[in-house]
């Protein structure tokens, strides 16, 4: 998996647990829905921690716990 794959699974985790839909999400975040949507299908290949950091806000969890799960953990470096 890669980081970008991570954090894709991670929003739409989020949102699962939530209840949200990706529009919702914007609008919460404060963030165009074409932000997040570049995310989710891998038009953005390397988020801005900025966007990551608003998500963060709008869901009330901080940068942490964003990045707290196991994907993250086990990531392998990534050198291109």
């Amino acid at each position: 998996m890669t980081t970008t794959e991570a954090v894709r699974d991670r929003i739409l985790h989020l949102c699962e647990e939530r209840g949200l839909t990706i529009n919702r999400l914007a609008t919460i975040c404060a963030l165009p829905p074409s932000s997040i949507k570049n995310i989710l299908y891998g038009k953005s290949q390397n988020p801005k921690l900025l966007t990551i950091k608003m998500l963060c806000d709008g869901l009330d969890i901080t940068l942490g716990e964003f990045f707290s799960t196991p994907e993250f953990d086990v990531l392998e470096q990534e050198l291109q």
